[in-house]
């Protein structure tokens, strides 16, 4: 049975359990969903890291084992937000590791298959001398089959246009397995929703902390889509905007968002704190559709939701927002 024949199920979480940070592709005729789960976002990781599902359809979608063999203990128990690729007969998992909210570091695992399981490469992605706090990798192929990593990382100088806080950054790609020394920064936070927590104790100092985090890179109409999510994730404040350019590296512009995030926002008592998206075409072939993750009403956990995406004069959107199952 077809998403489209049952979009109003899609206003419902489409996976219950817990499952942060979904990232969804498919591979032959199979849609495959990796996330952040409960173990890993609260650091009590034990054995394989990471829950997967398999699906046919976006609706009825099945467990599998737990994708990334565990590396060293010593790089953290926390593992956020993964996201995979598929070259030349190999997949990528991309990940970050840390410890909390420190010396968060990108890495990359490989599998024969996308299920798993993948083996850690061995190394940081950044330099971490360079970059001690760096998550949310999000792998992205153009057109010219050229692979760029973007990633959120911490920024902590301050102008009339950018706040300090985390940011989004993206570096062009070696290898499945390396990244250029360059990177280019994509977005900073400028608005006052995007704020994460005013005071906060950062680097040795006080600072009115701002967040943008989970970058997805869509190319629609040869223009590139830089969606994101900002604010602070535990709470209700927490939005899906984006910035658009018409390069992949650059300059991306998210003019229009001052007053909040404009594809997904909290609605009360139907939505809560939705974010970090990715974006998979339905089986239909026509029909896109934005992945991402909300609390339930009790707020103990995030689940994960599919809602068709609209591309409108006015920019992406999310067909019906308003209409998402309320809350029990």
């Amino acid at each position: 049975m077809g998403i489209t024949s049952e979009r109003p199920q899609h206003m419902a979480p489409v996976y219950d359990s817990y499952f942060a940070d979904p990232f969804v592709w498919k591979h032959l005729d199979t849609y495959y969903a990796i996330g952040t789960g409960e173990l890993e976002a609260n650091g009590r990781t034990t054995g394989n890291i990471f829950p997967i599902l398999r699906t046919s359809d976006l609706i009825n979608w099945q467990p599998l084992d737990n994708a990334l063999v565990r590396p060293d203990p010593r790089l953290g128990n926390h593992f956020w937000a993964p996201a995979v690729a598929f070259c030349d007969g190999r997949f990528y998992l991309y990940y970050s590791v840390g410890h909390e909210d420190k010396r968060h570091q990108l890495r990359v695992a490989t599998s024969d298959s996308p299920q798993g399981p993948y083996i850690d490469c061995g190394k940081p992605l950044l330099d971490l001398a360079l970059c001690s706090f760096a998550i949310d990798p999000h792998p992205f192929q153009d057109a010219d089959n050229q692979w760029y990593l973007f990633y959120a990382k911490d920024f902590l100088d301050r102008t009339d246009n950018a706040r300090a806080g985390t940011g989004l950054a993206v570096a062009k790609m070696r290898g499945m397995t390396c990244l250029e020394p360059k990177e280019t920064v994509i977005l900073r936070a400028r608005s006052d929703w995007q704020r994460f927590q005013s005071p906060r104790l950062m680097y040795g100092g006080i600072w009115d902390w701002h967040t943008l985090e989970g970058p997805c890179i869509h190319k629609h109409h040869d223009q590139y889509y830089c969606f994101y999510s900002g604010g602070r994730w535990e709470t209700e404040n927490y939005g899906v905007d984006y910035g658009i350019a018409d390069n992949v590296l650059g300059p991306y512009s998210d003019a229009g968002n001052e007053l909040g995030p404009r594809v997904l926002r909290t609605i009360p008592g139907r939505l809560i704190g939705p974010g970090h998206n990715s974006i998979i075409r339905g089986p239909d072939e026509r029909t896109d559709y934005v992945v991402f993750h909300a609390w339930n009403q009790q707020m103990t956990r995030r689940v994960m939701h599919i809602a068709p995406l609209v591309w409108t004069q006015a920019g992406p959107r999310i067909d019906s927002l308003e209409a998402f199952t309320k809350l029990s």
